[in-house]
C-alpha cells in the first residue's frame, strides 16, 4: 500500500503496478474536476486480504480525517461495489472506468445521501478500449510505469481480476511510444511495461502488434530510454520479438517475472492455466541460453483447493529448478464468483502451513540468488529510500545515494534479503 498527498487530494493505492499508475491519473482528473478535501482509496481485489486492508484503511483515514470525503474505486470497488457503499465512512463508490474521468468526480453526491446513490460503477464488460493515459510524472518513484494493456480474455478459476478490469484491451503503439517520450524528458532512466495481462498486448489492434514488437518499437523510437522493463507475463504467450530483445538488446533489462501459480501439472489444469511444468522449465531454459545470468521472479499460489502434499512439493521443486529469485507466495482465498471457491476446500491452517513452507523455499533460494552477486560488479538504479535495484531487480542498500542516478558499484555482500555494497565503493560513491 502506498499513500501520497497532493494538495487537498490525497490517494491511498493497494495492489499492483498498474494501480500506481492510475492513481497518478485520478489525482490529476480530481484537480480537473475541482475535487478538495477528499481522500481517494485505490483498491486491490486479488485476495480477499486485499480487500480486508482496503476496508481497515477505509476506517483509519475515516478516524484522522473526519471532514474529508473518502472515495472508493478500483478492482475491490468495481466487484464489491454495494459492499463499500454499504460503509458509513465511505462517501461514493467509483469503478475502475469512472476513476479515470474528471466528470465522474464533478458528479459526487453530496455527504449524507444513501448507499445506492453513492455508486457509479458500470459494467466493465462493456468497455472495450483503453485510451491512453498521459502521466508525465510518477510521485515517489524513479522508473516510470506506463500502461499499455488493461483487462483480461482468460478465465482462471482463481481469479476475480477480470471482473474488475474487463476484457483485454490495449493501448495503441503511437500513444505508448508518445507516453514513453514524456516519461524520459522527466528524467525517467527506466520504464517499466504495465498490464493486467501484458503479454495479451495487441491482439485488438489493427495487425495485431505483439508485446514483444511493442517493446522493441519503443527502445528504437525512444532511444533515450536507458532501461526497459515489463511488468509480470503469461510466459505461454511470450513472442519471436520478445526472444530477440533477451538475446540482443542490453537496455532490455534481465529480469521477468512470471505468472506460474503453481508446479503441479494437475494443479495448473484445475486453476484453468495454458502452461504446463514443462512449458516453464522450457521457456527458463530458453531465456537463459539466449542471456545466461538471467532472473526469474515469479508468482505462486499454496493451498488452492484439492492440493496434496505431493502437489504442493511440486511448486516448490518447480521453483527450485527454475532457480526463482523473487518468489512471490500467496495463500490461497477463495474469492466470491470464482470456480475455485466451489471446489473442495482446504482447512486454512493447512493453507497457511503450506504457503510458509513454499517461503522457506523462496528465502531460501533468494539467498543462493544473492550470494551470486557477491563480488560482481553491478549497474545501479537508485529508489528514493536509500535502496537501489540492479539491472536483473536484486535489491540493493545504497545509502547516502542520490535517488534516480544510474552507478555502477562493487557488491560486498548481502543480509539475506538484499545486496550491500563493498564499503571502497559505498565511500566513493557517497
Amino acid at each position: 500500500m502506498t499513500s501520497e498527498q497532493k494538495g487537498a487530494v490525497e490517494v491511498i493505492t493497494f495492489g499492483c503496478r498498474l494501480n500506481t499508475y492510475e492513481s497518478e491519473v485520478m489525482k490529476a482528473e480530481a484537480a480537473k474536476a475541482g475535487l478538495e478535501n477528499a481522500i481517494l482509496v485505490n483498491t486491490c481485489a486479488v485476495t480477499s486480504e486485499a480487500v480486508r486492508q482496503a476496508r481497515q484503511a477505509i476506517r483509519r483515514a475515516r478516524r484522522e480525517n473526519p471532514e474529508a470525503r473518502i472515495i472508493v474505486t478500483g478492482c475491490a470497488a468495481q466487484t464489491e461495489a454495494q459492499n463499500f457503499a454499504d460503509m458509513p465512512e465511505v462517501d461514493a463508490v467509483l469503478g475502475n472506468e469512472e476513476k479515470l474521468k474528471a466528470e465522474h468526480y464533478r458528479r459526487l453526491p453530496d455527504f449524507g445521501v444513501s448507499a445506492e446513490e453513492k455508486v457509479a460503477v458500470n459494467d466493465i464488460m462493456s468497455v472495450t478500449e483503453t485510451a491512453p493515459q498521459m502521466v508525465a510524472h510518477i510521485d515517489g518513484h524513479v522508473r516510470g510505469f506506463l500502461q499499455v494493456q488493461n483487462g483480461c480474455d482468460h478465465r482462471c478459476t482463481f481469479c476475480i481480476i477480470p471482473f474488475g478490469r474487463g476484457n483485454s484491451r490495449s493501448v495503441p503503439m503511437g500513444a505508448v511510444v508518445e507516453q514513453a517520450r514524456k516519461l524520459v524528458e522527466n528524467g525517467y532512466r527506466e520504464v517499466v511495461l504495465t498490464g493486467v495481462d501484458a503479454t495479451s498486448y495487441g491482439a485488438d489492434l489493427p495487425g495485431n502488434p505483439t508485446l514483444g514488437l511493442l517493446a522493441k518499437t519503443l527502445l528504437k523510437q525512444v532511444p533515450e530510454i536507458l532501461r526497459l522493463r515489463l511488468s509480470s507475463i503469461d510466459s505461454i504467450e511470450a513472442d519471436s520479438h520478445l526472444f530477440d530483445l533477451i538475446a540482443d538488446e542490453p537496455r532490455f533489462m534481465p529480469h521477468l517475472h512470471l505468472s506460474l501459480q503453481h508446479g503441479d501439472d494437475m494443479i495448473l489444469k484445475r486453476m484453468k492455466r495454458r502452461h504446463s511444468r514443462a512449458d516453464a522449465i522450457a521457456f527458463a531454459e530458453q531465456v537463459r541460453r539466449l542471456r545466461p545470468g538471467f532472473a526469474f521472479g515469479a508468482d505462486m499460489i499454496a493451498g488452492f483447493p484439492t492440493e496434496t502434499e505431493e502437489m504442493a512439493a511440486n511448486s516448490a521443486s518447480l521453483a527450485e529448478e527454475i532457480g526463482i529469485a523473487h518468489l512471490h507466495v500467496f495463500p490461497y482465498s477463495p474469492r466470491p464468483g470464482t470456480p475455485a471457491a466451489r471446489m473442495p476446500q482446504l482447512d486454512r491452517a493447512v493453507v497457511k502451513a503450506r504457503a510458509a513452507e513454499l517461503r522457506a523455499v523462496a528465502d531460501r533460494l533468494q539467498a543462493i540468488h544473492l550470494a551470486a552477486h557477491v563480488g560482481t560488479r553491478q549497474k545501479l538504479l537508485v529508489e528514493r529510500n536509500e535502496m537501489a535495484h540492479t539491472e536483473d531487480f536484486t535489491l540493493v542498500a545504497a545509502p547516502g545515494m542520490k535517488p534516480g542516478s544510474l552507478v555502477e558499484v562493487s557488491i560486498g555482500g548481502h543480509t539475506g534479503r538484499h545486496l550491500t555494497i563493498a564499503s571502497a565503493a559505498a565511500s566513493a560513491a557517497a
